[in-house]
């Protein structure tokens, strides 16, 4: 859904940072905006295998379009090289690839998304795990698409034995991460374009532009009050048709994962793309996505994944009693049914 002032992107399925995992497909989302005197100013690119787009308010001097181009294109190949499961010269995959269980150098970066990941970790008890990657690999959501039958029992078993948090260990000064298991990877795709729009964002903003909006696939960052004055509106997409929800942001992030793009159905079942780490398979329940609300990108994608992994109900419940802004699309028999936590629904 596009309007005259909006847009919409989509990320692609052979995408490099994390078009495939535990974080999720954001969807379509498309900016609502009223009828106003002057246009915003408009930047598209792409970069980690999808699109990005780039919207500001002109501040006085205007910034030149191509020069924020030129700027917001090498941050985000910046960062790319640090957390890309698919470059192998990433410092990631440096990471990934070394098998050493002793302290490897990294970039800044890198050491502040892992960091975030095992706090988000520790908060859900393991639902969310960034050494989930050898299972995502396994069921066919890597580089490598996986054909024919299903991962065994033993197969899956060995996966799960690569996988747990707690082995692996983040340093901020010097930067460093460091596995405590042989055989350990790691994988940030659910914080890594979010921590990259929250990145463009605080890029604009030192360039001066601080009434901008930031889209990277479907992750969102806003600042500012938008056109109007009123704030960015920004439109969910849902898991079938119309519109899911149309929410407000100034200054805060929206991010979205769920399982209805991503997916392969096999046996009478749906295997999508989301792994439960707990479980070693993709996630099962009733859940097509889930959208939430949170003062980063960062937060929000990441967020949104586990409260996926979490379930329809658990995570319902998990993000009502912390405050977090929530949309959860339930699948019923004829229907995707909308649940909205109290944090959400105040916003109106």
């Amino acid at each position: 859904m596009r309007s005259a002032d909006g847009f919409s992107a989509r990320e692609r399925p052979d995408g490099d940072i994390g078009s495939h995992r535990v974080r999720f497909w954001l969807v379509w989302v498309a900016v609502i905006a009223t009828a106003v005197a002057a246009e915003p100013a408009a930047i598209t690119g792409k970069a980690m295998g999808t699109t990005w787009t780039v919207k500001w308010v002109q501040p006085t001097p205007a910034l030149a379009a191509a020069e924020v181009e030129h700027r917001v294109a090498a941050r985000l190949e910046q960062l790319e090289q640090q957390l890309s499961t698919y470059r192998p010269t990433s410092d990631l995959s440096r990471f990934n690839a070394s098998g050493t269980c002793g302290w490897v150098d990294v970039p800044t970066e890198l050491a502040a998304v892992a960091a975030q990941s095992r706090e988000l970790s520790v908060l859900t008890d393991g639902a969310f795990d960034a050494t989930v990657w050898p299972l995502v690999q396994l069921w066919g959501f890597g580089a490598q698409r996986r054909s024919g039958p299903l991962p065994t029992a033993e197969e899956i078993a060995r996966g799960r034995a690569l996988v747990d948090w707690r082995a692996l260990e983040t340093r901020a000064e010097p930067p460093a991460l460091r596995r405590t298991r042989p055989g350990m990877t790691a994988d940030f795709a659910s914080l890594a374009k979010g921590f990259s729009a929250d990145a463009v964002g605080g890029l604009l903003t030192g360039l001066g532009a601080t009434n901008h909006l930031v889209l990277i696939a479907g992750d969102v960052r806003s600042a500012g009050q938008g056109l109007d004055g009123l704030g960015w509106r920004v439109a969910i997409e849902p898991a079938e048709t119309g519109v899911a929800r149309v929410v407000t942001l100034t200054g805060e992030a929206l991010g979205t994962s769920g399982d209805y793009r991503n997916f392969f159905a096999q046996g009478g079942r749906r295997y999508g793309h989301i792994i439960d780490p707990r479980s070693g398979e993709p996630v099962r329940g009733e859940l097509a996505a889930v959208s939430v609300i949170a003062e980063t990108s960062a937060a929000a994608s990441s967020r949104a994944t586990a409260l996926f992994v979490l379930g329809a109900d658990a995570g319902f419940r998990f993000a009502s009693e912390r405050g977090w802004a929530a949309l959860f699309q339930v699948r019923r028999a004829d229907r995707i049914e909308q649940r909205v936590t109290p944090a959400l629904d105040s916003r109106r």
